[in-house]
């Protein structure tokens, strides 16, 4: 059987991070088919050899005339290393004359780096021989090479009973880390600071927290929790709320297993509030990304203006791109928008590296506008406003914007993108106003434009056929649209003629861009006053039942955050998490923070905040799920620019991007080799940090526009 020819090449998964783990012998092996016993699967050479088995040997003739070792060589790919740990690599060989042959364990791709590497004289009778060394870098894809050109003759060489053991994370498993989870950014001084540890123990096991020299400054026992219905895991809690030092390099130890190093600090969350913010410059259409304002790994050219490749959004340029790919989609545009100019209202604004910085508005509201102007120039002169822009003919590889040669086009208007532009052109009439009356008086006009033409086009629904290029974000009731814009029409004109139309509330459900009831109750909770006749004001007699709906969907995602032995208030029944599950976690928490600016409840707090220990490392996963952002954070999110992992010239996806997170509905994966970890994964596990993992790994702008509202409510918490 011959050798399965392969280019020596591979896609870089994430590079796991050793935990601080007690030591363990090397048994694993690492290799398939070292022994070629049957046949030669998993082993490949280059074009310039043929291998066969011969005796139970893979043997080949090593052709002369080649100049460097590399020139003739005999492989095998996907090889897992973990940086520090120690390997050994054993095999038996002989020849048909006496020859040096060089073996090398690399990575498969630039800067290649070596792991373990020997020259070894080989005679005509078999030997065995042994190379050691230890990993300098974590590459789950590295190679195995045997390089025998630069020979000035032929010759023949047998090799037989290939072996590398060495590495503690178990074969076709993943490493999860220390059993101890914990916020691996930290913790503000004066909240809760609680961790999960995975122990089957039956009691309360001894816990401390160390600080940066390994010094205890605390103590105490958990509390056993036991089984954790969405991980599958046993778990212990560990609170240690009493510790207000700030610091950082703090661990928690129990059972001998310590966690990852974080911080305690009042300033905890500051740069990351930037960073979820700076997501949304970094992902504009029609405008060039400068170096100026995101480094020069982050810069590109504008992308879908009308220069070739880019056939070019025309009259429709701006906006976000609205995830990996590179459409734009009103109905969650204007939902992301709404979200970062209701952060402002709850939060305030913070100064971004943006070009329009240090204008007349708040940074803040200058992103958010950069998509209302978009979200305006998809209006039409009768109010109806088109559902979305994209890609046609089939998606696109992993092409920047710039670089995408797709056909672009522009589909027709929907009831539902008229009433998101009806919410958000509402509530930025009445936010922006301070700032930019004859603007918001732009935005006021498009949104009772949009409203009437609704109300005249009920049922104009977006096809659900899908269009490959882009996704149908359709959605045929559209009542719970009618009850969000009627909402924010009243708050932002107090004509009571909307309030019929609200017909919808916040539910536990909670919101979405297909489920946008919910949103009417957060709009009237901005308002306690509304406008009123000759320019003063009145009480908004919808604000305290509002209110009390806040607070009661807080409650019960509190409790379905106390529910669980992972602090997630997302608790879906059914027990399936859905695409973008880490977003549901954001915008739950952003209930319960709406729940504490209405009432001063700690607890609400405390739940907000424990939400992002979920998000941020304190999950079934030991994983953030924010690039940047802890010792074991997402790096390969699905993005058509950010692609480091499928083209090492590009960058990881920048600091502050939020990845979906665990999805039950893997069934559209790809068959890559991270998708072992998909098949039978208990819901909080069903998530990989793939670039192909879509379903679980993609990133969007209303999830990451949720977690910028939740870490700015953190930042202003401390």
């Amino acid at each position: 059987m011959s050798f399965r020819f392969r280019v020596a090449c591979a896609l870089m998964l994430v590079a796991t991070v050793v935990p601080a783990v007690p030591a363990q012998a090397a048994t694993y092996e690492r290799l398939r088919n070292g022994s070629f016993d049957i046949d030669l699967a998993y082993w490949w050479s280059t074009k310039n050899l043929t291998g066969h088995r011969v005796n139970g040997e893979l043997c080949a003739t090593v052709p002369a005339g080649t100049v460097n070792a590399w020139d003739v060589m005999i492989g095998q790919s996907d090889v897992p290393f973990e940086r520090g740990q120690p390997y050994k690599l054993a095999f038996t060989a002989r020849a048909s004359r006496n020859v040096s042959i060089r073996v090398v364990g690399q990575m498969a791709v630039s800067p290649y780096t070596g792991i373990l590497s020997g020259q070894k004289s080989v005679t005509t009778s078999t030997q065995s021989f042994e190379i050691t060394g230890t990993a300098a870098v974590d590459e789950p894809k590295a190679q195995l090479l045997f390089q025998v050109g630069g020979a000035k003759e032929p010759y023949d060489l047998c090799l037989d009973d290939v072996s590398l053991t060495g590495g503690v994370i178990p074969p076709g498993g993943r490493d999860l880390g220390s059993p101890v989870r914990v916020n691996q950014v930290g913790y503000l001084p004066d909240g809760p600071k609680r961790a999960t540890i995975v122990s089957g123990a039956t009691s309360p096991l001894p816990w401390r927290l160390l600080d940066a020299t390994g010094v205890e400054v605390a103590a105490g026992r958990t509390t056993v929790y036991g089984g954790d219905v969405m991980s599958g895991d046993q778990v212990h809690l560990a609170d240690f709320s009493q510790a207000s030092g700030a610091g950082s390099g703090y661990r928690l130890e129990v059972g001998g297993w310590r966690s990852v190093p974080f911080d305690i600090a009042a300033d905890l969350y500051g740069r990351l509030r930037k960073d979820s913010l700076a997501y949304f410059y970094h992902n504009r259409s029609g405008i060039p990304i400068e170096a100026a304002y995101v480094g020069a790994a982050y810069a590109r050219p504008a992308g879908h203006l009308d220069v070739a490749p880019n056939q070019g959004d025309g009259e429709r340029r701006g906006g976000w791109y609205d995830a990996g790919d590179h459409g734009k989609y009103v109905v969650n545009g204007a939902l992301a928008a709404w979200e970062l100019i209701d952060s402002y209202e709850q939060s305030g604004s913070v100064s971004l590296s943006i070009p329009e910085a240090g204008g007349g508005l708040p940074d803040v509201l200058d992103e958010a506008r950069w998509e209302l102007d978009f979200l305006l120039r998809m209006q039409r002169e009768d109010g109806m406003v088109h559902h979305k822009i994209h890609d046609i003919g089939g998606w696109t590889g992993m092409v920047a914007p710039h670089e995408d040669p797709r056909e672009r086009k522009l589909f027709d208007p929907s009831t539902a993108a008229t009433l998101n532009l009806a919410a958000v052109g509402a509530r930025c009439a009445r936010v922006y106003r301070p700032f930019d009356a004859a603007f918001a008086a732009k935005c006021l006009d498009a949104a009772q434009r949009a409203w009437n033409a609704a109300k005249a086009n009920p049922a104009v629904y977006a096809s659900a056929t899908p269009v490959p290029g882009g996704g149908t974000y359709a959605d045929e009731d559209v009542s719970d649209e009618f009850s969000w814009a009627a909402a924010e029409l009243y708050t932002a004109t107090g004509s009571s003629g909307y309030l019929d139309s609200i017909r919808h509330t916040l539910n536990p459900g909670n919101f979405y861009w297909a489920m946008t009831g919910g949103l009417a109750d957060l709009a009237l909770a901005r308002a306690a006053l509304v406008p009123g006749p000759d320019g003063a004001t009145k009480e908004n007699p919808n604000y305290p039942a509002a209110r009390t709906r806040i607070i009661g969907v807080a409650d019960t995602h509190l409790a379905d955050l106390r529910r669980q032995g992972y602090p997630n208030p997302d608790l879906p029944g059914g027990h399936r998490y859905f695409w973008g599950s880490t977003g549901g976690t954001a915008q739950r928490a952003m209930v319960m923070g709406m729940a504490y600016s209405l009432t001063r409840d700690p607890k609400y707090r405390d739940g907000a905040l424990e939400s992002l220990d979920y998000l941020l490392g304190r999950n079934a996963l030991n994983q953030s799920y924010v690039t940047g952002y802890g010792e074991r954070a997402s790096q390969n999110q699905h993005h058509r620019f950010w692609a480091h992992q499928a083209n090492p010239a590009r960058p990881h996806p920048a600091p502050g991007s939020l990845a979906g997170g665990p999805n039950s509905d893997v069934s559209d994966q790809p068959k890559v080799e991270a998708e072992k970890f998909l098949v039978g994964c208990a819901p909080a596990k069903c998530y990989v940090d793939d670039i192909n993992s879509y379903a679980t790994n993609e990133v969007a702008i209303n999830w990451n526009s949720a977690l910028a509202w939740l870490t700015a409510f953190a930042d202003m918490a401390a």
